[in-house]
């Protein structure tokens, strides 16, 4: 088992952070968690930590339950913050040893160190000190310490925020490696990101979970405020006509056959368009539902869309 969140609540004072937050990411899974600002998504992360307690429900890594006396637990885990707080006055090596002696990796620290080093990409980097390096290099050497004691759970709050295209596709491409063997939980507010390398993607809206899919199946959620579909019909036909049609929201012409219509979500809308086709003697070639992407399912179900 990965990461499991059951139940989770958590108000600060009158504020609801968090209103019976479940899900669950499986091992091998990187998930994209993702939400408007003040979602609560930050504080979901915390609590998966251990370091913010939940007013109630559970939270379980890798099968064992997350509490803030469980500090072997935590210690399995490796995060990497939004804001990504280092010691700018030390160099990369420096830095890093010391991390791996709070880890208490003992024998085995100065090898990790190495391996790390090399595994993102910071060995041209290691004779600087940490406050000379640029937004990216800093950003792996954040990656580095959270992955100096090897955890089998990583946290990654806006892990690419900041960073250059080159930038954003390595540490991309590094997070997909790293999922090979670990399980993977990304904030962020980047929807290419999270379709470029996520498995699972997860939406929270103030407070709540308002999707919970895997990446293949977010663009066909009918549980979303609409739908656009591909109309083709073998006569012309009137936009005004269409419009007419119950439900219909809005209507785009393509060529004298083809038009791409929006209304509500769910089967009853294509049996309204298919009625209304026989009720006026047209004959229906198609009719295809369009997949959304991941913006217009994310505005949709946050409200702003």
């Amino acid at each position: 088992m990965g990461i499991e969140v059951i139940d989770i609540t958590r108000s600060f004072g009158k504020q609801k952070a968090l209103d019976k937050v479940s899900f669950r990411v499986a091992p091998g899974e990187v998930a994209g968690f993702i939400g408007p600002n003040g979602a609560g998504k930050t504080t979901l992360m915390k609590i998966i930590m251990g370091v913010v307690p939940p007013d109630s429900g559970r939270v379980k890594l890798l099968g064992e339950e997350v509490s803030g006396e469980n500090v072997q637990l935590r210690q399995r885990i490796g995060y990497l913050p939004e804001n990504n707080p280092l010691y700018p006055e030390m160099y990369v090596r420096e830095y890093l040893g010391m991390v791996a002696g709070i880890y208490r990796l003992g024998k085995r620290g100065k090898a990790r160190v190495e391996e790390v080093i090399a595994r993102t990409g910071l060995k041209r980097e290691v004779h600087k000190k940490i406050g000379a390096l640029s937004k990216g290099y800093r950003q792996r050497v954040g990656l580095a310490q959270a992955l100096i004691h090897d955890p089998p759970v990583l946290i990654l709050d806006e892990p690419t925020s900041g960073l250059d295209p080159n930038q954003v596709v390595e540490i991309r491409n590094l997070i997909s490696e790293m999922a090979r063997s670990k399980t993977v939980m990304l904030s962020t507010h980047i929807m290419q990101e999270v379709e470029a390398i996520c498995h699972h993607i997860l939406i929270i809206h103030q407070g709540k979970i308002v999707a919970d899919r895997q990446a293949g199946e977010i663009g066909e959620m009918d549980d979303v405020a609409s739908q656009t579909i591909l109309l083709e019909l073998e006569d012309q036909v009137d936009a005004g006509l269409l419009q007419s049609v119950p439900g219909i929201s809005k209507v785009l012409y393509l060529n004298d056959r083809q038009w791409l219509v929006s209304g509500p979500a769910g089967e009853g809308f294509r049996k309204d368009l298919f009625r209304f086709a026989v009720d006026k003697g047209l004959t229906v070639l198609s009719m295809q539902k369009q997949e959304q992407n991941l913006e217009e399912v994310f505005r949709r179900l946050t409200g702003n869309g």
